[in-house]
């Protein structure tokens, strides 16, 4: 059996199952906490360490990449060794804890999720509150519709692109990349704090995610074929039309195919940091977006899940038949 075959059936699809019972209960230690604390410790002395220019600040953030990708990257083939020195079993169980951790799915729909009761009873203000722990724009004039764009926009970089870089190189390669996402989320803005300190970061998530992304809407789009209430038909079409729509290279793909499925308008103007950002809409309006979008949004993101497990099972059995 080839290693990727073997890293699937051990490895990814235990850790699948996990995220599906587990979630992200708050009260466990998990990575990406670490990572931030990691980026809010690095990030000062770096600053200090480098010319205060843009050229610097730079080089400051290229720094920070590099030491967050040796950290958690080859800190977890080191952490792996040390385990398989004690027993196999403990760096099996290990390495799928920690890839668990890694996917975000069902972490996705009860966070998205927690929009929907106040937002049937007429609670404007306690949906913001919750839509506030999923989003990283002003929410004080938003609505059910975030929660929507959460879910199509994350199904990404919380859900497939872990996935594909967990088959193709284990938890190394999946820590490397959510140091790489985890980075982006906090320094990767284009404000004047880190309009030059978050460029490494920002583009190499750009590059990292580019074919997650394309696949993501692309799955999506036959995962709407699948399921009740959504248009496989309309998307395609969307997200032919729309999947560039977007200042970043990536973000518009599984948002477009979501709301041509769906048949509604998302994205569009919002606030950031106070300023406020002019963004085109994402697809047609059909109708208005409704509370029950919330869970048709998280059905395609399982649906887009499923899919990518079973296009990385053939990938992993055509390689075994070589």
């Amino acid at each position: 059996m080839t290693l990727l075959a073997l890293r699937f059936l051990t490895v990814l699809l235990p850790a699948v199952l996990l995220d599906l019972i587990l979630g992200d209960p708050r009260w466990l230690p998990h990575p990406v906490r670490w990572m931030g604390r990691t980026i809010s410790a690095l990030e000062p002395f770096l600053r200090r360490a480098f010319p205060k220019t843009p050229a610097g600040e730079r080089a400051a953030g290229g720094a920070l990449v590099l030491l967050m990708a040796v950290l958690f990257g080859g800190g977890s083939i080191l952490f792996l060794k040390l385990c398989g020195m004690v027993s196999s079993w403990l760096a099996w169980g290990v390495e799928v804890w920690f890839s668990f951790q890694l996917l975000s799915a069902r972490d996705l729909q009860v966070e998205s999720m927690a929009v929907y009761p106040p937002l049937t009873s007429g609670d404007l203000e306690g949906a913001r509150a919750a839509v506030s722990r999923i989003v990283g724009r002003d929410t004080s004039v938003l609505d059910g519709k975030a929660a929507v764009e959460t879910v199509a926009e994350n199904t990404c970089d919380g859900v497939i692109s872990p996935l594909i870089f967990l088959f193709l190189g284990g938890l190394p390669l999946g820590m490397a990349f959510k140091a790489v996402s985890t980075m982006d989320s906090m320094v990767g803005y284009r404000t004047p704090k880190y309009q030059y300190f978050g460029t490494a970061a920002a583009k190499l998530d750009d590059v990292l995610n580019f074919v997650p992304a394309r696949l993501s809407g692309i799955l999506m789009c036959l995962g709407a074929v699948l399921l009740p209430g959504c248009s496989g038909r309309r998307a395609w079409r969307i997200f032919w039309r729309d999947r560039k729509k977007h200042a970043s290279p990536n973000s518009a793909h599984s948002e477009a195919a979501c709301a041509g499925a769906l048949g509604v308008q998302l994205a569009g103007d919002a606030q950031y940091f106070g300023k406020m950002v002019r963004k085109p809409t994402l697809g047609d309006p059909v109708r208005p977006v409704e509370p029950e979008d919330i869970a048709r949004a998280c059905r395609l993101m399982y649906a887009t899940e499923g899919l990518t497990l079973l296009l990385l099972a053939g990938i992993g059995l055509l390689l075994n038949l070589l």
